[in-house]
C-alpha cells in the first residue's frame, strides 16, 4: 500500500500530466479547424479534375499513342505501396490503423505472387512496417522539417514516384492514407495511383455538347496526368493533417478525462488513508493516557 507522501506524489504528477494533456487538445482544436477546411476546399477541384480526366480517358481509350501514365507498363507485377503516416504521435490509434491497412494489402498482394515494396511518407509508420519488411522499403520521404505539409512536399514526392515509375521500378503504385470523417473518424483508404485508373462505363460524365480539345486529347493527358498524381498526393497530405489533429484532439480529450478520473481515485485513497492514520494515531494517545 503507497504511503501518503506517495500518493501525494502522484495526484501532484497526474495533475501535471493532465494540464500537458489539456493543452494538446486545445491546440489540437484550434488546428483542426483550419485543417479540415483546407481538406474540404481541396475536394471539389480533386473531384472536377477527375471528371476531366475521365472524359478525356474515355475518348482516347487504350490507344497505342496514349500515355504510359495511362495505360501502365503492361505488367502488374511490382506493386508499390505508398503510406501516408503522420510525424507527431499522441493521435490515438491513427497511425496504427494507416498500417494496419498497409500490411492488410500488401500481404494481399503478396499472396497473389505479386512483388511487394514501400514507399514511406511520415515518421510515425516506420517502425513498424520496417519490423517485418526491412527489405521491402524503396525509399521514404520526411516531411517533418516543415510545419505544414503543402503543395510543395506533395510535389517533390509525386516527381520522385514519377522518375522511378519512368525508371521501371515499379508496375502499380497504391495510395494508402486516412481520409478525415469527423475528429472521432478517420478511415484508412486505398486507392490506385501509378497507372492513373481508367474511369469506370458509368463514371464517364456525359456532355451536354460536343466537346473538342486543343491541341489534343493526348497532349492534354500529358500534361495533365502528372498533375494528376500530384493533386492526388496534394489532398491526402491535407487529409492527413485533419486527421491528426482530429485523432489528436479526441485522444487528448480522453486523456484529460481519464486524468481526471484517476485524480479522483487518488484522493479517496489518500483521505482514507489519511484518515486511517488519525484514527490510529487518537487510539494511540487515548491508550497512553489510560494506562498513565
Amino acid at each position: 500500500m503507497a504511503s501518503l507522501k506517495e500518493l501525494k506524489g502522484r495526484i501532484k504528477s497526474v495533475r501535471s500530466t493532465q494540464k500537458i494533456t489539456k493543452a494538446k487538445q486545445m491546440v489540437a482544436a484550434a488546428k483542426l479547424r483550419r485543417a479540415q477546411e483546407a481538406a474540404e476546399e481541396a475536394r471539389p477541384y480533386a473531384e472536377r479534375l477527375n471528371a476531366v480526366m475521365a472524359s478525356l480517358a474515355a475518348k482516347v481509350g487504350d490507344t497505342a499513342s496514349a500515355p504510359k501514365l495511362l495505360t501502365g507498363t503492361g505488367s502488374d507485377q511490382r506493386h508499390l505501396l505508398v503510406v501516408v503516416n503522420t510525424d507527431k504521435g499522441l493521435c490515438g490509434g491513427l497511425n496504427a490503423n494507416i498500417v494496419k491497412e498497409a500490411l492488410r494489402k500488401a500481404a494481399a498482394l503478396r499472396e497473389a505472387g505479386k512483388t511487394v515494396e514501400f514507399y514511406l511518407v511520415g515518421k510515425k509508420g516506420r517502425a513498424p512496417i520496417k519490423r517485418a519488411n526491412a527489405s521491402a522499403i524503396a525509399k521514404h520521404f520526411d516531411t517533418s522539417d516543415v510545419r505544414t505539409p503543402g503543395f510543395n512536399e506533395a510535389e517533390a514526392i509525386a516527381n520522385e514516384l514519377l522518375e522511378m515509375f519512368e525508371d521501371g521500378a515499379f508496375d502499380v503504385a497504391h495510395l494508402i492514407y486516412p481520409i478525415f470523417k469527423s475528429a472521432l473518424a478517420q478511415n484508412p483508404t486505398v486507392q490506385q495511383l501509378i497507372p492513373v485508373p481508367a474511369p469506370e462505363a458509368g463514371d464517364v460524365p456525359k456532355a451536354d455538347a460536343v466537346v473538342e480539345y486543343e491541341p489534343g486529347e493526348e497532349e492534354i493527358l500529358e500534361a495533365l496526368l502528372p498533375r494528376y498524381v500530384r493533386t492526388q498526393l496534394f489532398a491526402a497530405l491535407l487529409e492527413r493533417e485533419a486527421s491528426e489533429q482530429g485523432a489528436s484532439m479526441t485522444a487528448m480529450d480522453n486523456a484529460t478525462r481519464n486524468a481526471g478520473d484517476l485524480i479522483k481515485n487518488l484522493n479517496i485513497e489518500y483521505n482514507r488513508q489519511r484518515q486511517a492514520a488519525i484514527t490510529t494515531e487518537l487510539i494511540e494517545i487515548i491508550a497512553g493516557a489510560e494506562a498513565l
